[in-house]
């Protein structure tokens, strides 16, 4: 396209009007009751998530991982909860052997920090049916640290996620495993943060401010947030932390006033 096509294109746009500070601060102002009011209705949406029947896993299915055959069960890293994303990556896929599909690439570009989700006791992890050499070459690739292991049963089918992809979120109950939800379609492309993913859970975000069933563990906000790398080293909140989020919370709690 030549300049003065590309500028012909720009004129043809149908751009919102531009208006004064006072104006554009007004209409934010209304646009933000509507944003509020969808953020109350998510919180509610995954509140009803948690309340959600479970389904008992029954079969006993076997992946391959770097160090060879591993259970469902495995897949937890001893954790309670599995967030479980199928990838297509595997002959016949396009790209292979080079790329995995480009969607699932793109879902797996977003997938931030798992020290996060880990220290809410959830294990992200993604399966596909390469071997896993090519997941190994891939991952090293594109830079991906989440553990990839090898689909070799029938769980792809039995899961929803044979024809497509789709996140499966499972539950760990000592060796019990229980199906607790499903997302597939446009609904994965919301996911990659740390909180696109405890949501979809059973235990959600375990904070104190959530709708959850009685018992279900929870912490108060912002007390548990660390740095990727310093779970481990610091167990419980730093005092420091407790008493700077605690002032921050208060300032915006007055300006929302």
């Amino acid at each position: 396209m030549n300049k003065t096509n590309a500028s012909n294109t720009q004129q043809r746009m149908n751009t919102p009007p531009v208006v004064s500070p006072d104006a554009w601060e007004a209409a934010r102002q209304e646009m933000l009751v509507k944003e509020k009011a969808q953020t109350r209705a998510r919180d509610a949406l995954a509140a009803q998530r948690r309340r959600m029947p479970w389904m008992a896993v029954e079969k006993a299915y076997v992946f391959e991982g770097p160090k060879g055959k591993v259970s469902l069960l495995d897949l937890f890293e001893g954790r309670r909860q599995l967030v479980l994303y199928r990838a297509f990556f595997e002959p016949g896929v396009f790209g292979w052997p080079e790329h995995a599909c480009r969607g699932c690439s793109l879902g797996a570009d977003q997938v931030s920090h798992l020290s996060h989700l880990n220290a809410r006791d959830t294990t992200l992890v993604y399966a596909s049916r390469a071997p896993q050499a090519d997941i190994a070459r891939l991952k090293a690739r594109m830079g991906w640290e989440m553990p990839w292991y090898t689909i070799t049963d029938s769980f792809d089918k039995d899961f929803g996620v044979d024809e497509w992809h789709g996140h499966n979120v499972f539950f760990r109950d000592g060796d019990k495993v229980f199906r607790t939800y499903f997302i597939n379609n446009r609904a994965d492309e919301a996911m990659g943060t740390v909180w696109s993913y405890l949501d979809l859970t059973a235990l959600g975000r375990q904070e104190v401010w959530e709708d959850s069933p009685e018992g279900y563990p929870q912490t108060p906000p912002y007390k548990w947030w660390n740095w990727h790398d310093n779970y481990e080293a610091e167990a419980t909140p730093n005092q420091k932390w407790v008493e700077v989020s605690d002032a921050g919370e208060a300032a915006f709690r007055k300006k929302d006033a």
